[in-house]
């Protein structure tokens, strides 16, 4: 090939977009100046496109019965009614129907009863579970005492397996848009990054808000490193690892040692099982935040405490738990049966 026709053919490339960059200046030419959406590919490709342009983009997950695929409906749980259509158009919909002929399910009926019931048994048992003195914490512990602390109109951001699962039940949000976390599918790796982008919102809307990112550990490592992320933009965050030394469960730091008297790490440790008090509040601090590391009730509340306090700069809090610790008795099994 010539040099003229190289010089040309490199000019061509350098000129190329990709599809993502196109949507995200349609979306600039329209005056966009927020973009909601799910994490994931090619939302994340778009995002990055779109902030380069000036948009800022915060990820969310609304969970909705209603697809523009026929095919996915009732793909996780069969549904009573399904809904064909573009969310917006259906929700309009619905809105209007229901303005002309208001309708609400009867409080005095059977089925009231019996979620009224439920609500209270399933109370009564994380109620017990926390009133637990022992050391170290288990979850609802953990939980209990950081809803009492919490403010109202924070944003909530969870992630992990037990973290996740049992943080929904316990810790409450009282605003609709701010809980923000990986719905039915347990997706791993997003927690940091929505804590980030609800942030951005929140330091440049509502100034003094604050976000509460609580990851399990092995949660926590899928983007750890965003830890950097938040200093570098100073961000109002304050991060509470719950740290059970593993996936779902693992090891204290006595039988860790003792499993590798029996030979190599690679060779005896537990799949599930992570490194015995890993010290994560030190990531934070070494971008210049502050960390905790807790394993007491009383250090837990002095710590959050101070945290909620100091606007100055973000916190994580590395909240030792029974490594064994376990969310209480299930009635069944929530999306691990077969489609097929």
């Amino acid at each position: 090939m010539g040099k003229s026709n190289f010089a040309e053919s490199s000019d061509k490339s350098e000129e190329q977009v990709s599809g993502a960059e196109v949507i995200a200046q349609a979306l600039k030419t329209q005056d966009v100046a927020y973009m909601f959406g799910i994490v994931g590919i090619p939302v994340t490709e778009i995002a990055v496109a779109a902030q380069k342009l000036g948009i800022r983009y915060v990820g969310m997950r609304n969970e909705q019965a209603v697809d523009i695929c026929a095919e996915e409906l009732g793909n996780n749980v069969k549904p009573a009614v399904t809904l064909l259509g573009d969310t917006n158009a259906v929700t309009k919909q619905l809105l209007e129907q229901f303005n002309k002929t208001p309708w609400q399910y009867p409080p005095e009926s059977s089925w009231w009863q019996t979620l009224r019931e439920k609500m209270k048994s399933n109370e009564a048992a994380s109620k017990e579970l926390a009133s637990q003195k022992s050391l170290p914490m288990n979850y609802y512990t953990v939980f209990y005492h950081v809803q009492e602390q919490l403010p109202r109109d924070c944003f909530v951001v969870s992630e992990g397996a037990n973290t996740m699962d049992i943080g929904r039940t316990v810790i409450q949000n009282y605003l609709p848009r701010h809980r923000l976390d990986a719905g039915t599918f347990g997706t791993m790796g997003v927690g940091l990054g929505f804590a980030i982008a609800a942030a951005i919102v929140a330091k440049d809307r509502n100034p003094g808000q604050r976000v509460i990112c609580v990851e399990g550990d092995s949660a926590f490592g899928f983007s750890g490193m965003e830890v950097e992320t938040i200093c570098r933009y100073n961000l109002p965050i304050v991060l509470l690892v719950v740290n059970n030394n593993g996936i779902y469960q693992g090891f204290d730091a006595d039988s860790w040692k003792e499993m590798l008297k029996f030979g190599d790490a690679t060779a005896v440790a537990p799949p599930v099982c992570l490194l015995p008090n890993s010290h994560y509040e030190q990531v934070m601090t070494a971008f210049g935040g502050k960390g905790y590391f807790v394993q007491t009730p009383e250090e837990l509340q002095k710590s959050l405490k101070q945290s909620l306090a100091d606007t100055t700069k973000p916190s994580l809090l590395n909240i030792m738990i029974e490594p064994q610790a376990t969310r209480k008795a299930q009635d069944f099994h929530w999306l691990t049966r077969s489609n097929m």
